[in-house]
């Protein structure tokens, strides 16, 4: 039940408290303006006190924090899907909303799936840098004695997270692009997408993919991420098969070179070669790759997937139609893959573009225009999400991270402790600083 009685515009409705509480007051999830907050009848209640950081010294239920005796530790995935840059700066700004109204660290998750450009932001995030620094970053805000992995200032990085195109000097549009995915395609149709049908035949893209590689090499300048369970998904370019670089099973690759190949969208990017073999997208197979996580074990998935929406567009223009198609089936694909998921045990939580974010990120998703706006539209729409009822629940039980992992510190730089992720060596730092690089 909705109650609308409430001071300054707070919304509120009633939670269901477990069975072994009958006579206690019910909860009130209420979205405040500018924070995520439970309100029982003696005062309000954060959501940090909800993970067991008992401020009040009244909230402690181990059913909703895991906190209690005998509870286990949560065990969380994170799945970040493709976009292109417009859907980057999206899941930019989504996770900056994650972090600051949970007081999670969307790095610590037990699994982190990032596909096309949602592989760049996992693979920054996971190499040390905190999602309220790559909203400063894409301001333009410019941290005096910041420096990179390398040594180098932060503020020499791309702010379009890598989205520079430039034409592959020795890449040639081959057409068709790959006969061994046109072969694997016509034996067996039913099982490839659609769009990986129309990759094989298409020509070859011949847009260099050195600037999303150089963009990673600031954070992880060699090697795989500090995160020892990053999955990067691409797509085998001769039989559609999708590889998740960083799992066990998969071959051996630099992040560099899995984040090239996750973003090659077939005849735009030249494909990555790794291992003698070539790579394009991993949309191609899943615009989330959400199913790849099954039999994983986790609690609690956590989607953001900036190609679908809950808000379908209807327009007229032939490009905004074919945008709203594609992100249709997008959605419909997403659905299949969370039943799989949640069929298991495993709660599921989707987060997607509302219609002020498709208005804001516009049908090309690959234009550098408008990523701050889409950035700062993101923050406030995915806050909102996150606190309806069901998924405020889940959120509660979410451990609390380090605070300047989650929020932005206060005061200069030179006063900051070192941004580092969870290794030394990664991330963004404070030149000077105590901490370590290797």
């Amino acid at each position: 039940m909705i109650d609308w009685d409430q001071p300054h515009g707070v919304r509120c409705s009633e939670a269901s408290r477990s069975r072994s509480e009958p006579n206690r007051e019910p909860l009130r999830v209420c979205h405040l303006p500018q924070r995520l907050a439970l309100i029982r009848s003696d005062g309000p209640a954060t959501i940090r006190e909800l993970a067991g950081i008992r401020e009040s010294g009244r909230i402690g239920d181990p059913r909703i924090t895991g906190k209690g005796e005998g509870a286990k530790a949560m065990k969380v995935g994170l799945v970040l899907g493709a976009g292109g840059i417009q859907g980057g700066a999206w899941l930019v700004g989504g996770l900056d909303a994650l972090a600051g109204e949970t007081g999670w660290d969307p790095a610590s998750a037990e699994r982190i799936v990032g596909t096309s450009a949602g592989s760049m932001i996992s693979a920054l995030l996971c190499g040390g840098v905190p999602p309220w620094f790559m909203v400063a970053h894409s301001r333009g805000e410019r941290f005096d004695g910041v420096v990179d992995a390398t040594g180098r200032p932060a503020a020499d990085a791309d702010r379009s997270g890598g989205g520079v195109f430039a034409y592959d000097r020795g890449a040639l549009p081959i057409f068709p692009g790959s006969l061994g995915l046109i072969g694997h395609s016509l034996r067996q149709p039913l099982r490839h997408t659609p769009a990986a049908l129309m990759a094989g035949w298409a020509p070859r893209g011949v847009v260099s993919t050195d600037s999303l590689r150089k963009q990673v090499r600031h954070v992880v300048p060699a090697g795989w991420a500090p995160h020892p369970e990053l999955w990067v998904v691409a797509c085998d370019y001769a039989t559609g098969r999708r590889v998740p670089f960083g799992r066990a099973s998969s071959p051996t690759a630099d992040l560099a070179d899995a984040v090239a190949a996750s973003c090659a969208i077939p005849s735009f990017y030249r494909p990555v070669e790794i291992g003698g073999r070539l790579y394009v997208d991993g949309g191609m197979y899943s615009t989330s790759n959400l199913d790849v996580l099954r039999g994983e074990e986790l609690d609690l998935v956590i989607c953001l997937n900036p190609t679908s929406s809950l808000h379908p567009t209807r327009a007229w223009n032939p490009l905004e139609r074919l945008a709203g198609n594609f992100r249709d089936a997008s959605g419909r694909r997403l659905g299949n893959e969370a039943k799989k998921l949640r069929r298991l045990g495993t709660e599921v939580i989707l987060i997607q573009p509302t219609g002020e974010d498709l208005e804001a990120m516009g049908p090309n998703l690959m234009s550098r225009r408008s990523r701050d706006r889409v950035i700062e539209v993101a923050r406030r729409t995915v806050a909102a999400q996150l606190a309806e009822p069901g998924i405020a629940e889940l959120l509660a039980e979410l451990p609390q991270g380090e605070a300047e992992r989650v929020r932005r510190p206060d005061g200069p730089p030179s006063e900051w402790t070192a941004l580092v992720g969870p290794q030394n060596g990664s991330g963004a730092q404070v030149r000077g600083s105590s901490a370590s690089r290797s």
